[in-house]
Formats: C-alpha cells, sequence, structure tokens
C-alpha cells in the first residue's frame, strides 16, 4: 500500500488475470481440456496449467456473488470472442456492484472522497 493506483490498474493487473484463473478453473471442471483452453485464451498450454494451479491471478479472491457470476458465465464461453464477451461483462458486473471499489481500497491508497460515482468507474448503462 501507499501507492494509489487507477481502477484501471487494479482491473488490468489483478482482477483480470484473477477472472481468468477462475474461467480456466470452471472450464477444465466442464472437461474442456487445457489446451482447449489455451486456444480460447490465445496463451500457451502452460500459461493454462499455472492458472489452473493458482500459480497466476492468485493474489486476491472475489467474493461469493461475483464467483457465482463468473460460473453462470462458463457455459457460453466456447470460443475467444465469447471468452472476450465474457471478460467485459465481468468488469461490467464488477463496477454495478462495487466488488472494485472494495479491491481498489483493500490494494491502494485511495483519496477521501473515492467513491465510484464521484470518479467514474461505476457501471453505466
Amino acid at each position: 500500500m501507499g501507492r494509489t493506483l487507477l481502477p484501471q490498474e487494479v482491473e488490468t493487473y489483478y482482477i483480470i488475470p484473477t477472472i481468468r484463473r477462475y474461467f480456466a478453473q470452471f472450464l477444465k471442471e466442464t472437461g474442456m481440456k487445457q489446451v482447449e483452453i489455451a486456444k480460447i485464451f490465445n496463451v500457451k498450454t502452460a500459461t493454462i496449467s499455472q492458472y489452473i494451479n493458482t500459480k497466476r491471478g492468485h493474489q486476491i479472491n472475489f467474493d461469493k456473488e461475483t464467483i457465482k457470476e463468473i460460473k453462470s458465465t462458463i457455459p457460453r464461453i466456447k470460443d475467444t470472442l465469447s471468452y472476450l464477451k465474457e471478460t467485459q461483462h465481468l468488469l461490467k458486473f464488477m463496477r454495478k456492484t462495487h466488488a472494485l471499489c472494495t479491491i481498489h481500497k483493500h490494494l491502494s491508497t485511495v483519496p477521501e472522497g473515492c467513491e465510484p460515482e464521484t470518479v467514474g468507474c461505476h457501471h453505466e448503462h
């Protein structure tokens, strides 16, 4: 702590890798092979192994509501396009539910009055 991170930095360095970890773990639970998951994510199979074994995307954990939402997206992930779409859906969900705000305040020094509506990182329709 001590450094002030932008909400987008929190998404890029912490939230997106964690979403990938959950996606990889849940997709594998459905029976999808690591090589197939790697193709969808456009990464190496070794990278998927690191997500599945919690060696990547492990710096934060999500609340039960967010994990439930992630699980609900798994049947819709069939290819790279749907993977991108569901990732964006989850980022919007995390803004709307203020999960981003909670994680941001946990990882970063935030100024007094830092609220999603005043900073502009709230979910927009």
